[in-house]
């Protein structure tokens, strides 16, 4: 068990690393310490930095999570935080960032939220998917581009999803077979939309507020696909408020009936949850898939 002696050297060494000089750690702060990553703020003789570290060897978390953070700055439409630095210490992966000061949101913060999160998704590019794998939650998620919308939501989210839980008998065969029939209705139901910049895990607890009032978005699983998957995502667990999505929709309207097409998208995240946490998020799963079929 390492001791607090450990830990202000472990954080001396990380930060050497990251400035290639000396830093005097004065203190840290524990901020959350989850099923996959601990997450710390920690007061230097140079500033504050957060720090995100983990031992439990997800192979380039955090390097592509550093990717991310830098596709979703480069488009400069909201607040990311910058990475200073990610590596591997004393067996333990970790990933430095720029701190980000929280503060009382602007009387307008959900409206500037949807125009910002609009914005991000007239970000496009040549194809669906990245160029690399990152993660979702503690999941691989594979990106491997593709020019069809419909194929790389069924190939790399979907049936990823669905084979990971029946491999693990999350679910039985026979609802791993209703997927496979399910792929074939959608088609009738999923519009084409030009391949968009997502953040990719967008829900309430991945937004911040910074200093200034604004919206900040963190722990990203970047790639390109319809956007509707992510306004889908922001109404699970507790959704955002009206305001935000009137602005979204007034800024970059979405197709007609988009409301009926939620529940289909949800189903990726949905699955993500039942692989991750367990079979309790299974029945709007199968709400959705009985609907169809």
């Amino acid at each position: 068990m390492q001791t607090a002696e450990d830990q202000f050297q472990f954080f001396e060494g990380v930060f050497f690393e990251t400035l290639g000089r000396d830093v005097q750690v004065n203190e840290y702060r524990l901020l959350q310490g989850g099923n996959i990553n601990i997450t710390v703020q920690v007061f230097t003789n140079e500033g504050k930095y957060f720090v995100k570290y983990n031992t439990r060897n997800h192979e380039g978390m955090f390097e592509a999570e550093a990717k991310g953070l830098g596709l979703l700055r480069e488009a400069d439409v909201i607040r990311v935080p910058e990475v200073m630095n990610w590596g591997r210490r004393d067996g333990q992966d970790y990933l430095v960032l720029e701190n980000i000061e929280y503060s009382k949101p602007r009387f307008d913060y959900w409206e500037v939220l949807g125009q910002n999160l609009a914005d991000l998704h007239r970000q496009s590019n040549d194809s669906y998917g990245l160029q690399f794998n990152n993660y979702i939650g503690s999941l691989q998620q594979f990106n491997e581009p593709n020019s069809k919308w419909l194929d790389f939501f069924i190939e790399k989210r979907l049936n990823m999803q669905a084979g990971l839980a029946y491999y693990n008998d999350l679910i039985t065969k026979e609802l791993y077979d209703k997927f496979q029939r399910f792929y074939k209705v959608l088609p009738e139901l999923l519009p084409n939309e030009e391949p968009a910049l997502l953040h990719g895990d967008l829900w309430s607890g991945n937004v911040i507020t910074d200093d200034r009032g604004n919206p900040c978005l963190i722990d990203p699983a970047v790639y390109y696909g319809n956007r509707e998957v992510e306004l889908a995502f922001t109404t699970l667990f507790g959704g955002f408020e009206n305001r935000f999505y009137e602005a979204y929709h007034e800024s970059f309207p979405l197709q007609p009936r988009f409301d009926q097409r939620i529940a289909i998208y949800n189903i990726y995240p949905l699955m993500v949850h039942v692989n991750i946490f367990g079979t309790s998020y299974l029945p709007p799963v199968l709400r959705t898939l009985n609907k169809y079929l």
